[in-house]
């Protein structure tokens, strides 16, 4: 008789085995992807590369070792396995490289400062690669012990853009391409300056260079003013791209190298726009936007809570150079698409919902293609598909047997009419073992971005939650992506109108169901979700327990204390907070706080640089003054993502906080 089904606990996060990355062989014969894994005895997280044959075979373990590693690239003959590691000095990356049949693992490089994206040439003996040398100031506390005891005296801060959420302040070195001998390990810097580099890419012949960069005067008041650059490597020249004004990345040159690809908008950038496939000729002409009519976000936008998370790749051509494969966000799917560069009409679906596609790659041939498959039920796993046949394999089952032994409860999918008569797309997940004839406490969970979408992609908060015997719904009002650029926009410069409509909206909807209980309903949401749970709690006292997550508060304080800064003011009206004060008040939580009566949990991380401590601790001193019940628990040493990616036994205190507090007030 098989073992009765458990439950989901926080504790099941410790469990979880986590695909973040993988790439198909050039031959297609194999796939290398990378497995996290959480050590509860220390709370560190580990990687290593993990190889699995796409014909008959099981997965087998390619490193080993309690260090990271990431991000690995074969090379063109498939001989070789280039990747990031930090298994000589943890904390500090460097290139390695290691034969496909065994033999150890060879440092290629021994630099100090972070490494980003690497790829290989087409002839397979050189790699470029982002590099950002670590400042002086820093590597000479690391030579000298007693300064490096003592620490940072002081940060001198020049530039708008000083800090970064997870990342810290960020230093005085900028990012820039440099090339490495894949033989020797001599590696050389291509570019320098004080401008960042980023997204390289090798032409087909090896002889170019293709990657984006801003060169204005003030690259952090104008995100938009990227551009292309090629650089040929033999001349050490370098030339600009014509291509419209707008933020660009990801550029990819088709194999015939008459064209290049890349994902970019036109314009300053406001947040609500879809990303676009572009191409641009490679001797010159005019770029060609080839999504722009279609209205749909280029984009990996489905959220979920699991390390890793979604993951955009560059576009992937085909071999004839007609057609390109890319990532889109809709209706609550990252789907796998392609167009044909002559019209839009050629668009096509090639891996559809429901559900995600993460990472993928594709053979030198373009026969198959690997990726990263997640479902509303099921966290990432690895998947093949052929494309001619468009047959799918699962080639891995890391969490099978955990996710199998769970009673999850069940997914209701719907769509529904919104406050304007709006079509709006939203989930009910019912606790484990739910009886219709019952009366249950409810929970609304509201997204973050705003510009993201709820959907169906594995969530362990909600299905913990459920386990509690919480009805959990959630939605996408107007504001989320995925569903044009009208329902984006809806709220720019609106916020807490048509988003606050929609989601009473769709609390009016479930309410209305039989099994739900009037007097127990719940809210709680993260990052914009806790701009929206804060604004509920102010103009409405319908939820009786409300959860407020690393909340933006003010709007006129969060301009000048986020790591987004100035970037904010292009939300709300294009004027700064001197400029236009009363816009700023009447959009801002805080404003209508005076009316909140609900019984309100406040969590926020001490080292969240998106929405700064601050926010939270604003709303938490004008609830005490008013006399409402609330509490804040602080996460010391955490970022904005720590529901995803911070520390373990974090995220679970975080879930048992949260669960604590609807249990008191929702199931009294």
């Amino acid at each position: 008789m098989p073992p009765a089904k458990q439950l989901i606990t926080a504790a099941h996060l410790y469990r979880f085995q986590l695909l973040t990355d993988c790439m198909l062989a050039p031959d297609g014969a194999h796939v290398v992807y990378v497995l996290q894994r959480v050590d509860r005895r220390t709370e560190k997280k580990h990687s290593n590369l993990w190889l699995v044959p796409t014909g008959s075979g099981r997965p087998r373990q390619f490193t080993f070792g309690d260090h990271t590693d990431t991000q690995p690239r074969w090379s063109p003959d498939g001989r070789q396995i280039a990747f990031l590691s930090d298994r000589s000095t943890a904390g500090q990356f460097q290139i390695f490289s290691m034969p496909l049949h065994g033999g150890e693992a060879r440092p290629l490089t021994a630099l100090h400062g972070s490494f980003g994206q690497l790829s290989w040439a087409p002839s397979g003996r050189q790699l470029v690669f982002e590099f950002q040398k670590q400042d002086a100031a820093a590597a000479e506390r690391e030579r000298d012990a007693g300064k490096k005891k003592l620490g940072v005296v002081a940060r001198h801060i020049k530039r708008l853009s000083y800090k970064m959420d997870g990342a810290g302040f960020l230093p005085d070195e900028r990012w820039h391409i440099w090339l490495l001998d894949a033989r020797s390990g001599s590696a050389r810097q291509l570019t320098d300056g004080t401008r960042d580099e980023s997204d390289p890419a090798f032409s087909p012949d090896g002889a170019q260079l293709v990657y984006c960069s801003n060169h204005s005067a003030e690259p952090d008041l104008t995100p938009g003013a990227v551009d292309l650059f090629v650089r040929t490597l033999a001349r050490k020249s370098t030339r600009k791209l014509a291509a419209p004004y707008g933020p660009k990345s990801a550029p990819v040159f088709s194999p015939d190298g008459r064209w290049i690809a890349y994902y970019g908008l036109r314009g300053e950038p406001e947040g609500w726009e879809n990303t676009n496939l572009w191409v641009l000729p490679r001797a010159g002409g005019a770029a060609r936007n080839l999504t722009g009519t279609l209205d749909i976000a280029v984009a990996d936008g489905t959220i979920n809570d699991l390390p890793g998370g979604p993951v955009i790749r560059p576009p992937a051509w085909s071999p004839d150079s007609n057609r390109i494969y890319f990532q889109v966000a809709r209706h609550g799917d990252t789907l796998l698409q392609s167009i044909v560069l002559g019209t839009a009409a050629s668009l096509q679906t090639v891996i559809a919902g429901p559900g995600t596609v993460g990472a993928f790659s594709m053979d030198a041939a373009q026969r198959r293609v690997a990726y990263l498959a997640g479902s509303i039920a099921s966290t990432d796993e690895l998947c093949i598909q052929v494309l001619a046949a468009a047959t799918t394999q699962q080639l891995t089952r890391h969490n099978s047997a955990l996710l199998n032994g769970l009673r999850l409860g069940t997914m209701e999918e719907l769509w529904f009419k919104g406050a304007a008569g709006n079509p709006l797309q939203g989930w009910i997940l019912k606790p484990p073992g739910f009886n219709p004839a019952r009366k249950y406490p409810s929970i609304l969970q509201i997204h973050g971005g705003p510009w993201a979408q709820y959907g169906n992609y594995f969530m362990h908060e909600f299905y913990f939650l459920a386990a509690r015997g919480y009805v959990v719904y959630f939605c996408n009002p107007r504001g989320g992506q995925g569903y044009g650029e009208k329902h984006a926009k809806a709220i720019l410069n609106k916020f807490g109108t048509a988003d606050y409509a929609d989601l009473m909206a769709f609390a009016d909807l479930v309410q209305r169901k039989r099994y739900i209980d009037r007097q127990r309903m719940g809210v709680t949401g993260g990052s914009y979700g806790g701009f929206m749970t804060s604004w509920i709690i102010g103009h409405t006292q319908r939820f009786k327990a409300a959860v407020v997550q690393r909340t933006v508060t003010n709007w006129t304080s969060m301009v000048g204390s986020s790591d987004g800064n100035a970037f904010f003011q292009r939300w709300l009206g294009h004027k700064a907070p001197w400029e236009d004060l009363q816009n700023y008040w009447r959009q801002s939580p805080i404003a209508h706080i005076g009316n909140a009566r609900t019984p309100t949990l406040i969590i926020h991380s001490e080292q969240d640089m998106r929405c700064e401590i601050e926010q939270g601790e604003q709303l938490f001193v004008a609830l005490k003054t008013l006399g409402v019940e609330t509490e804040m628990v602080r996460f010391p040493e955490e970022s904005h993502g720590l529901s995803r990616g911070g520390r373990t036994d974090r995220r679970v205190a975080r879930l048992q906080h949260i669960a604590r507090w609807f249990d008191r007030y929702l199931k009294a």
